[in-house]
Protein backbone atom coordinates (compact mmCIF):
# COMPACT_ATOMS: atom_id res chain seq x y z
CA UNK A 1 0.00 0.00 0.00
CA UNK A 2 1.06 3.52 -0.70
CA UNK A 3 -0.71 6.46 0.92
CA UNK A 4 -3.85 4.46 0.89
CA UNK A 5 -3.56 3.39 -2.64
CA UNK A 6 -3.31 -0.62 -3.54
CA UNK A 7 -0.21 -1.65 -5.80
CA UNK A 8 -2.95 -2.64 -8.84
CA UNK A 9 -4.58 0.91 -8.32
CA UNK A 10 -1.29 2.40 -8.83
CA UNK A 11 -0.17 0.27 -11.63
CA UNK A 12 -3.57 1.14 -13.02
CA UNK A 13 -2.56 4.82 -13.00
CA UNK A 14 0.92 4.36 -14.53
CA UNK A 15 -0.55 2.79 -17.59
CA UNK A 16 -3.14 5.14 -18.17
CA UNK A 17 -0.66 7.86 -18.00
CA UNK A 18 1.78 6.20 -20.60
CA UNK A 19 -0.89 5.06 -22.80
CA UNK A 20 -2.36 8.17 -23.20
CA UNK A 21 1.50 10.08 -23.09
CA UNK A 22 2.62 7.50 -25.61
CA UNK A 23 -0.57 8.14 -28.27
CA UNK A 24 -0.07 12.05 -28.06
CA UNK A 25 3.99 11.44 -28.55
CA UNK A 26 3.39 9.17 -31.54
CA UNK A 27 1.03 11.83 -32.91
CA UNK A 28 3.60 14.22 -32.76
CA UNK A 29 5.80 11.41 -34.76
CA UNK A 30 3.64 10.54 -37.11
CA UNK A 31 1.58 13.46 -38.04
CA UNK A 32 4.02 16.17 -37.66
CA UNK A 33 7.76 15.04 -37.55
CA UNK A 34 8.00 11.99 -40.29
CA UNK A 35 6.01 13.32 -43.12
CA UNK A 36 7.87 17.15 -42.51
CA UNK A 37 11.60 14.83 -42.81
CA UNK A 38 12.08 16.74 -39.17
CA UNK A 39 14.00 14.38 -36.22
CA UNK A 40 12.87 15.24 -32.57
CA UNK A 41 15.57 13.97 -31.30
CA UNK A 42 17.07 11.32 -29.06
CA UNK A 43 16.46 7.51 -30.59
CA UNK A 44 12.95 7.91 -31.67
CA UNK A 45 14.27 10.81 -34.26
CA UNK A 46 17.36 8.46 -35.44
CA UNK A 47 14.52 5.88 -35.61
CA UNK A 48 12.36 8.26 -38.17
CA UNK A 49 15.50 8.52 -40.01
CA UNK A 50 15.82 4.86 -40.35
CA UNK A 51 12.56 4.17 -41.33
CA UNK A 52 12.77 6.79 -43.97
CA UNK A 53 16.08 5.40 -45.42
CA UNK A 54 15.17 1.62 -44.76
CA UNK A 55 11.45 1.57 -44.07
CA UNK A 56 11.45 -0.08 -40.71
CA UNK A 57 9.24 0.08 -38.70
CA UNK A 58 10.08 3.84 -36.29
CA UNK A 59 8.53 2.64 -32.95
CA UNK A 60 10.02 -1.17 -33.20
CA UNK A 61 13.53 0.23 -34.59
CA UNK A 62 13.32 2.92 -31.48
CA UNK A 63 12.77 -0.22 -29.18
CA UNK A 64 15.62 -2.44 -30.67
CA UNK A 65 18.21 0.63 -30.57
CA UNK A 66 17.22 0.79 -26.89
CA UNK A 67 17.79 -2.75 -25.31
CA UNK A 68 21.60 -2.11 -25.10
CA UNK A 69 20.97 0.82 -23.51
CA UNK A 70 18.51 -0.57 -20.89
CA UNK A 71 20.82 -3.75 -20.51
CA UNK A 72 23.62 -1.35 -19.44
CA UNK A 73 21.52 0.83 -16.97
CA UNK A 74 20.01 -2.44 -15.41
CA UNK A 75 24.03 -3.26 -14.41
CA UNK A 76 24.83 0.23 -13.23
CA UNK A 77 21.79 1.61 -11.64
CA UNK A 78 19.42 -1.39 -10.96
CA UNK A 79 16.30 -2.57 -11.85
CA UNK A 80 13.94 -0.86 -9.86
CA UNK A 81 14.90 2.68 -11.31
CA UNK A 82 14.96 1.22 -15.07
CA UNK A 83 11.78 -1.23 -15.18
CA UNK A 84 9.15 1.64 -15.36
CA UNK A 85 10.96 3.42 -18.37
CA UNK A 86 11.25 0.01 -20.45
CA UNK A 87 7.56 -0.09 -19.93
CA UNK A 88 6.64 3.11 -21.03
CA UNK A 89 9.26 2.71 -23.95
CA UNK A 90 7.21 0.10 -25.02
CA UNK A 91 4.13 1.25 -24.81
CA UNK A 92 5.59 4.28 -26.74
CA UNK A 93 6.91 2.55 -29.93
CA UNK A 94 3.96 0.30 -30.42
CA UNK A 95 2.03 3.08 -30.11
CA UNK A 96 3.93 5.15 -32.36
CA UNK A 97 3.36 2.18 -35.08
CA UNK A 98 0.07 1.28 -34.70
CA UNK A 99 -0.71 5.08 -35.33
CA UNK A 100 1.76 4.86 -38.41
CA UNK A 101 -0.38 2.12 -39.56
CA UNK A 102 -3.42 4.25 -39.48
CA UNK A 103 -2.13 7.20 -40.95
CA UNK A 104 -2.85 6.06 -44.60
CA UNK A 105 -6.34 5.34 -44.04
CA UNK A 106 -7.71 7.45 -41.12
CA UNK A 107 -5.18 10.18 -40.57
CA UNK A 108 -3.74 12.53 -42.50
CA UNK A 109 -0.04 14.08 -41.52
CA UNK A 110 0.19 17.74 -41.48
CA UNK A 111 2.68 18.94 -44.96
CA UNK A 112 1.49 22.63 -45.67
CA UNK A 113 4.38 24.37 -43.88
CA UNK A 114 7.02 22.77 -41.74
CA UNK A 115 7.95 25.61 -39.17
CA UNK A 116 4.17 24.93 -37.79
CA UNK A 117 4.57 21.15 -38.03
CA UNK A 118 7.95 21.44 -36.21
CA UNK A 119 6.05 24.05 -33.54
CA UNK A 120 3.05 21.55 -33.33
CA UNK A 121 4.93 18.64 -33.31
CA UNK A 122 6.73 19.99 -30.53
CA UNK A 123 3.68 20.94 -28.43
CA UNK A 124 2.27 17.26 -28.32
CA UNK A 125 5.79 15.86 -28.07
CA UNK A 126 6.37 17.79 -25.14
CA UNK A 127 2.40 16.99 -23.49
CA UNK A 128 3.07 13.38 -24.36
CA UNK A 129 6.54 13.21 -22.61
CA UNK A 130 5.28 14.90 -19.75
CA UNK A 131 2.45 12.39 -19.20
CA UNK A 132 5.17 9.92 -18.52
CA UNK A 133 7.25 12.08 -16.77
CA UNK A 134 4.85 12.83 -14.23
CA UNK A 135 4.67 9.18 -13.29
CA UNK A 136 8.31 8.71 -12.70
CA UNK A 137 9.41 7.13 -16.22
CA UNK A 138 11.25 8.07 -19.39
CA UNK A 139 11.25 6.87 -22.75
CA UNK A 140 14.74 5.84 -22.60
CA UNK A 141 16.80 7.07 -25.06
CA UNK A 142 18.39 10.84 -24.74
CA UNK A 143 17.67 10.97 -20.90
CA UNK A 144 19.05 7.61 -20.29
CA UNK A 145 21.92 7.68 -22.47
CA UNK A 146 22.97 10.84 -20.80
CA UNK A 147 22.66 9.86 -16.90
CA UNK A 148 24.87 6.45 -18.21
CA UNK A 149 27.68 8.47 -19.79
CA UNK A 150 27.71 11.12 -16.82
CA UNK A 151 29.43 8.82 -15.43
CA UNK A 152 32.20 8.22 -17.65
CA UNK A 153 32.50 11.61 -18.52
CA UNK A 154 32.17 13.41 -14.86
CA UNK A 155 33.61 16.86 -16.04
CA UNK A 156 30.00 17.41 -17.98
CA UNK A 157 26.87 17.96 -16.75
CA UNK A 158 23.89 16.06 -17.75
CA UNK A 159 22.22 18.84 -19.67
CA UNK A 160 25.15 19.07 -22.30
CA UNK A 161 25.22 15.20 -22.73
CA UNK A 162 21.38 15.46 -23.93
CA UNK A 163 21.91 18.26 -26.29
CA UNK A 164 25.45 16.54 -27.40
CA UNK A 165 23.62 13.46 -28.25
CA UNK A 166 20.15 15.52 -29.96
CA UNK A 167 22.39 17.36 -32.12
CA UNK A 168 24.55 14.39 -33.63
CA UNK A 169 20.63 12.95 -34.36
CA UNK A 170 19.59 16.37 -35.98
CA UNK A 171 22.70 16.37 -37.79
CA UNK A 172 22.52 12.67 -38.98
CA UNK A 173 18.89 13.99 -39.85
CA UNK A 174 19.89 17.11 -41.71
CA UNK A 175 22.32 14.52 -44.21
CA UNK A 176 19.97 11.53 -44.68
CA UNK A 177 17.11 14.09 -45.87
CA UNK A 178 19.79 16.22 -47.60
CA UNK A 179 18.26 19.40 -45.87
CA UNK A 180 19.82 22.29 -43.70
CA UNK A 181 15.96 23.23 -42.79
CA UNK A 182 15.33 20.04 -41.68
CA UNK A 183 17.74 20.30 -38.86
CA UNK A 184 16.35 24.21 -38.41
CA UNK A 185 13.02 22.74 -37.75
CA UNK A 186 14.31 19.80 -36.03
CA UNK A 187 15.88 22.31 -33.33
CA UNK A 188 12.69 24.46 -32.79
CA UNK A 189 10.62 21.31 -32.74
CA UNK A 190 13.12 20.07 -29.19
CA UNK A 191 13.42 23.81 -27.87
CA UNK A 192 9.39 24.17 -27.81
CA UNK A 193 8.88 20.21 -26.81
CA UNK A 194 11.44 21.21 -23.84
CA UNK A 195 9.41 24.60 -23.17
CA UNK A 196 6.23 22.19 -22.84
CA UNK A 197 8.06 19.60 -20.31
CA UNK A 198 9.37 22.78 -17.83
CA UNK A 199 5.98 23.77 -17.84
CA UNK A 200 3.88 20.64 -16.98
CA UNK A 201 6.28 19.58 -15.10
CA UNK A 202 7.58 22.45 -13.19
CA UNK A 203 5.35 25.21 -14.03
CA UNK A 204 5.43 28.37 -15.95
CA UNK A 205 8.26 30.27 -13.73
CA UNK A 206 11.58 30.40 -15.16
CA UNK A 207 13.81 29.82 -12.23
CA UNK A 208 17.50 28.27 -12.54
CA UNK A 209 16.78 25.28 -10.15
CA UNK A 210 14.73 23.32 -7.43
CA UNK A 211 15.20 22.80 -4.23
CA UNK A 212 14.26 19.70 -2.78
CA UNK A 213 13.45 18.84 0.85
CA UNK A 214 13.54 14.85 2.16
CA UNK A 215 12.09 14.00 5.47
CA UNK A 216 12.59 10.10 5.50
CA UNK A 217 13.43 7.69 7.98
CA UNK A 218 15.70 6.29 5.14
CA UNK A 219 17.39 8.90 4.91
CA UNK A 220 21.25 7.77 4.11
CA UNK A 221 20.41 5.59 1.74
CA UNK A 222 18.37 8.11 -0.36
CA UNK A 223 21.60 10.45 0.04
CA UNK A 224 23.75 7.85 -0.83
CA UNK A 225 21.65 7.24 -4.05
CA UNK A 226 21.38 10.95 -4.62
CA UNK A 227 25.25 11.36 -4.19
CA UNK A 228 26.02 7.79 -6.53
CA UNK A 229 23.08 7.95 -9.51
CA UNK A 230 22.84 12.26 -10.08
CA UNK A 231 26.01 13.20 -8.62
CA UNK A 232 24.00 16.18 -6.61
CA UNK A 233 25.25 17.07 -3.05
CA UNK A 234 22.54 16.97 -0.36
CA UNK A 235 23.01 18.64 2.89
CA UNK A 236 21.75 16.94 6.05
CA UNK A 237 19.69 19.42 8.50
CA UNK A 238 18.86 18.23 12.52
CA UNK A 239 15.03 18.55 13.01
CA UNK A 240 13.45 17.95 15.76
CA UNK A 241 9.75 17.07 15.43
CA UNK A 242 6.67 19.36 16.93
CA UNK A 243 4.59 17.00 17.76
CA UNK A 244 6.77 13.47 18.82
CA UNK A 245 9.36 14.99 19.62
CA UNK A 246 12.04 13.19 17.65
CA UNK A 247 14.84 14.29 16.82
CA UNK A 248 16.04 13.04 12.75
CA UNK A 249 17.40 14.54 9.11
CA UNK A 250 16.12 16.71 6.39
CA UNK A 251 17.63 16.27 3.22
CA UNK A 252 18.48 19.46 1.41
CA UNK A 253 19.12 18.78 -2.24
CA UNK A 254 19.53 21.51 -4.92
CA UNK A 255 18.57 20.53 -8.98
CA UNK A 256 18.31 21.70 -12.30
CA UNK A 257 14.70 21.17 -13.17
CA UNK A 258 15.22 18.40 -15.87
CA UNK A 259 16.71 16.41 -12.86
CA UNK A 260 13.17 16.55 -10.05
CA UNK A 261 11.51 13.90 -11.44
CA UNK A 262 14.55 11.43 -11.65
CA UNK A 263 15.27 12.44 -7.28
CA UNK A 264 12.04 12.00 -6.96
CA UNK A 265 12.02 8.65 -8.48
CA UNK A 266 15.33 7.74 -5.85
CA UNK A 267 12.90 8.73 -3.24
CA UNK A 268 9.69 7.10 -3.58
CA UNK A 269 11.50 3.97 -4.69
CA UNK A 270 13.46 3.86 -1.65
CA UNK A 271 11.00 5.20 0.74
CA UNK A 272 7.32 5.01 0.03
CA UNK A 273 6.26 7.48 2.53
CA UNK A 274 9.15 9.68 2.01
CA UNK A 275 7.76 13.11 2.81
CA UNK A 276 9.01 15.79 0.07
CA UNK A 277 8.50 19.42 -0.36
CA UNK A 278 9.75 20.62 -4.00
CA UNK A 279 10.63 24.70 -4.12
CA UNK A 280 11.86 27.24 -6.47
CA UNK A 281 15.73 28.67 -6.45
CA UNK A 282 15.88 31.86 -8.47
CA UNK A 283 19.65 31.79 -8.67
CA UNK A 284 21.58 29.01 -7.45
CA UNK A 285 26.07 29.55 -7.75
CA UNK A 286 28.37 27.09 -6.94
CA UNK A 287 29.95 23.80 -8.76
CA UNK A 288 27.90 21.98 -11.09
CA UNK A 289 25.64 25.03 -11.01
CA UNK A 290 26.01 28.79 -12.41
CA UNK A 291 29.67 30.19 -11.45
CA UNK A 292 29.80 32.53 -9.14
CA UNK A 293 31.27 36.16 -10.83
CA UNK A 294 32.82 38.78 -9.53
CA UNK A 295 31.35 42.16 -10.26
CA UNK A 296 34.05 44.73 -10.14
CA UNK A 297 32.24 48.01 -10.40
CA UNK A 298 29.62 46.84 -7.80
CA UNK A 299 32.53 46.36 -5.30
CA UNK A 300 34.62 49.68 -6.20
CA UNK A 301 31.71 51.64 -5.61
CA UNK A 302 31.24 49.45 -2.11
CA UNK A 303 34.66 50.47 -1.56
CA UNK A 304 34.15 53.85 -2.36
CA UNK A 305 30.90 54.44 0.12
CA UNK A 306 33.52 52.33 2.85
CA UNK A 307 35.94 54.88 2.64
CA UNK A 308 34.09 57.71 2.38
CA UNK A 309 31.39 56.69 5.81
CA UNK A 310 35.11 56.31 7.39
CA UNK A 311 35.98 60.04 6.55
CA UNK A 312 33.15 61.35 7.66
CA UNK A 313 33.32 59.71 10.96
CA UNK A 314 36.68 60.98 11.15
Amino acid sequence: MIKGKSVPAILAVDLAYFTAGSLIFACSVKLFAAPNHFAPGGLTGLSTVINYLTGLPTGMTAFVLNIPIFLWAILEIGYKLVGKTILATFLSSAVIDIVGSLVPQYLTPYTNEPLLAAICGGALEGVGLSLIFLRGATTGGTDMLARLLGRRFRHLSMGRLMLLIDLVVVLISAVAYQSLESALHAVVSIFVSTRIIDAILYGTDVGTGKLLYIISEKSEEIARQILVDMERGVTKLKSVGAYSGREGEVLLCALRRDEVHKVMDIVHQTDENAFLIVGDAGSITGEGFRQAAKDDKTLKELMAKARSARKDKK
